[in-house]
Order: C-alpha cells, then structure tokens, then sequence
C-alpha cells in the first residue's frame, strides 16, 4: 500500500506535494520521494524515512517547478532499499518520464521476464519499472495513447501519476481497487490517493478519477479518457481494506466517507456478538471508530483503556534485559486505573498472524482486567492479497489454518468475535456495478495472477516473498 500525488501548473507545485504526501504518510513510512518539472528539466529527492524526515526546506527549494508527482511507500518485509522508492524517472526517446504507483501487478513477474528476454534491463524490484520499460517501448501516437497501450497490457490493481516535460497524466486500473481522487486548487489540479491530502492544502474535492479512465493535464487544463482502459462496464473491485483500515477516517474514499463506515462495522459487530461487559476499549488508532459504533449500540461505556505512542519511529533499540511484550509496549499501554478490575471488549480492525493480539490481551490482564472479550471488526483475514497490500503467506495467516475457537485460545481471550461477511457490507451499494474486492476474506480473486499457471505459481512465491512492491 502506498499513497501518491499529483501537482499540475502550480507555482509551488513541490511543496503542495509535499505537504500532500505529509497527509498521506499513514499510507507508507518506508520512502518517500518528489520528481518537479522546470521547463522540461526534472529535479528529484528521495529516501528513506517519513516525509518530514525526507524534506527540508532546502530541499523543497531545490525542486521548485510548476508540476510535481510524489509517493510515500508502505514498509514490506523486503526490498527496502533507495532503489525501490519513488517516483521511478526514465529518459525515453520521446522525453523525461516519471511514475509513482499505489497498487500491485499480478502478472509483473511474467512481463518481467518478457521484457527481459528481449532486451530490457531492470534498476529495481519494482513493478512500477515494468510499466516505464511497456510504455518506453511504445512508439506510435501520442503519450496518452502509449500509457493507454501499455497498461491494457498489465493486470491487478494500479492508480497511477505520470510526469512528463510538459504534462502530467492520472490512470487508475478498471476495477478501481486503490483510491484516486482530483482537487483543484486555484488554477491548480490535485491527483491524490485519498481526499485528506486535499483538506490539508485547502483544494476543493472535484470526483473520483473513474477506474479505467485516463486524465491528461497540460497548459494549465485537464482532459478526461473515460474508459480508455477498457473500464466501461466493468463491475468494480474496490478493496474493502482502505474502509476497514487504509484509508484515514476523515478521507472520503470510493465515494463514501470513511469514518461513518468504519463506526458502522462497529454497530453490526455489537448486534452479531454481544457480550456483558463494563467498557469498550479500542486498539488505536484503527480500532476507534469501530469501538465508537460498538459502544453507542450496546449501550456499554467508551473508554480509552489503550494509550498509543504517536512518536514511534521505524525503528527503535530494544533493551538486552528481558521486557515482556516490548515490541507491542512501545507502542500501546494499558491505563490501570480504567481497566482494573473490569469486564473489557477490545474492539481492533484484524487479526493477521494472532501474536499481537495476544500480546494486547495479556498486557490488559496484567492490568487487571477481569475478563477481555475481543471483537474484530472484519471477517477472518485467511488469504494473502495480491493487489497491493502487504499481507504475509497464506500459511503465516492464523485464520487460514485454525477456527476462531482456536484462534481465541491463542490469544487468550475470555471470548471472540468477527464480523461476519454480510455485516461487512451494512451500507448500500450506489450502483448495479459497485462491489468489492474481499478475497483476503474469501480467497475469491477477482482478477486472475497470470494467465499461465506455472507463472501464476512463481508469481504467488514471488510476491510473497516481498520482492515486488
């Protein structure tokens, strides 16, 4: 998961990135990086970090242009390196060329070794390279054409910004996983990942860049391609994931907002697993909405048993000595006084592996806590994604290989309880075509890894393995 932005004819077009990546930054702490363009020279900056610790004011003077393409990067458990951060940037026959991508490319692997074989030679593990070497090797037509005609070839999920010498373009694959949305600011566009990068610039909200379509924005204008990558008629596959935890709550995402979404799990979850209990206790910050919604229909009392260490970095140096539960203290701690004593339901987003709920229960019992009753407001999490989110194999995921009795003995909870599937979906659906993509919930993808299963095997142990972003 990654967040992205685009800047179009603004006379600061590298600080309003900047400061949009910024809002983005819950969306990857792993890199983060800016490209400009002054009068077709192009200027870039990344590394690895947040944002604020990426950029200076310096920095941001040195990539003064009109336009500006950024990307923040979600942390995997491999291929972290300078060259895996965005944006990419190539020189091509037909001028500079830079990308920043949020999403996943199932059949990266295959293209990969296609490219390769005729020639093609690769700076990084990144799928995003694949899509410059397809569109570097399009000659014909103009670059929307050519960006139209290379990504017809790639399959998954994909919203795009490009920057070229003159122009910036915006693409967004025809099943509309990731988010993408268009601002305007002044005479100014905004390409972003999500709506809260536009709050924090004071840019007026237009739509969503629709899945399949193409935006093209040069000379201070913007032109639409709808459906210029065949996403006419395609029924949707929104990812599930930015409503239960991705995306911030204060984002308006797949043309809803996020927040009531969030505390509408919540309500279902109080109405499908109820439980007698003297608080409502959430795992922040993720879990808060949820809690909220679980706590206003069970009637039982919000509380912030939880606390949470908003200044924890990417790192950190653990003690020698033994201290239980480090990993998960530095970050969370209980509040004694609140929960000593008392009946607790932990209300959290999923459950991945089961080790750090565990952790969570135990160090809520050693505060005191009678019983601890948790609720997750998603369904089991069995089956690894493929379109952009980094999820362990299917193997590591507790839910694939053990029922929820078990899963609850494991993390020593007094009882345990998910949302179901149908609850998940409490809201309406705003057209015949909408729908979402919850195959780490079912394990039904809506889009095939590769169209040869061999590759389609090698593809799976590819991506699992963390090598593509």
């Amino acid at each position: 998961m990654c967040g992205i932005v685009g800047v179009h004819n603004h006379s600061e077009a590298s600080n309003i990135a900047y400061l949009s990546l910024y809002a983005q930054q819950h969306r990857g702490q792993e890199s983060a990086g800016i490209v400009s363009s002054r009068k077709g020279v192009f200027l870039q900056h990344k590394a690895m970090g947040h944002v604020a610790d990426c950029f200076s004011r310096a920095v941001i003077a040195e990539l003064a242009g009109s336009s500006a393409i950024g990307h923040v990067r979600y942390s995997t458990a491999g291929g972290s390196h300078i060259e895996n951060a965005q944006p990419f940037v190539v020189n091509t026959a037909e001028g500079n060329l830079a990308i920043a991508h949020n999403g996943n490319l199932t059949n990266a692997l295959a293209l990969r070794k296609e490219l390769e074989q005729q020639g093609s030679i690769f700076q990084s593990t990144m799928d995003s390279e694949v899509i410059m070497h397809l569109i570097a090797r399009e000659r014909e037509g103009s670059l929307v054409e050519r960006i139209s005609r290379a990504l017809r070839r790639v399959e998954g999920a994909y919203s795009l910004v490009f920057l070229a010498d003159d122009a910036m373009i915006a693409a967004r694959d025809p099943w509309g996983f990731r988010p993408l949305v268009l601002g305007q600011l002044g005479e100014s566009y905004i390409a972003a990942s999500e709506t809260c990068a536009l709050d924090l610039i004071d840019a007026t909200y237009l739509r969503e860049i629709e899945p399949g379509e193409i935006v093209l924005f040069e000379n201070g204008g913007m032109r639409s391609y709808k459906g210029a990558l065949n996403g006419e008629g395609k029924k949707k596959q929104h990812c599930i994931f930015e409503y239960i935890y991705f995306a911030r709550p204060d984002s308006h995402v797949f043309d809803r907002d996020v927040y009531p979404i969030r505390k509408g799990f919540g309500v279902q979850l109080a109405k499908e697993h109820p439980v007698e209990a003297d608080m409502v206790v959430p795992v922040p910050d993720s879990g808060v909405p949820a809690a909220i919604g679980y706590s206003q229909e069970s009637g039982i009392p919000f509380e912030m048993g939880l606390i949470r260490n908003h200044y924890v970095g990417r790192t950190f140096i653990e003690p020698k000595s033994e201290i239980r539960h480090f990993g998960v203290r530095i970050k969370l701690n209980p509040v004694r006084e609140i929960i000593k004593d008392k009946r607790v339901i932990v209300i959290d987003d999923s459950i991945v592996r089961g080790t750090t709920s565990m952790k969570i229960v135990k160090m809520i019992r050693r505060a005191g806590a009678k019983e601890v009753h948790v609720r997750i407001s998603s369904p089991p999490t069995a089956w690894p994604c493929f379109y952009g989110i980094d999820t362990p194999t299917r193997k590591e995921l507790i839910a694939a290989s053990q029922t929820i009795e078990e899963i609850r003995e494991f993390i020593t909870a007094d009882s345990l309880g998910y949302l179901s599937h149908d609850g998940l979906y409490w809201f309406d659906k705003k057209g015949r075509r909408e729908w979402f993509c919850d195959a780490c919930f079912t394990g039904k993808y809506p889009v095939a890894l590769t169209d040869n299963p061999e590759i389609e095997k090698a593809a799976r142990e590819f991506i699992n393995r963390k090598i593509i972003q």
